[in-house]
């Protein structure tokens, strides 16, 4: 079993082992799925899309508002 500890700001350090099974480098963006009582941690595929919390709101869903928003 690999263990690693939560700092006081909720940050943690990935366990070389994880790291080199997941291949992660810096900069990778990872994926969290909650599985009950677990949660199951993978390394996220370039342009994969992540849940956005944000989809149900359809206020600024014009094609106008993708093009003024898109360089935020």
């Amino acid at each position: 079993m690999i263990v690693s500890k939560l700092t006081a700001k909720a940050q943690t350090t990935i366990p070389r082992p994880v790291r080199i099974a997941l291949g992660l480098d810096p900069g990778d963006e990872l994926l969290y799925e909650i599985d009950g009582a677990r949660v199951v941690l993978t390394k996220a595929r370039p342009g994969a899309v992540a849940d956005d919390p944000f989809r149900t709101f359809r206020e600024w869903g014009t094609k106008a508002d993708a093009e003024a928003y898109a360089d935020l």
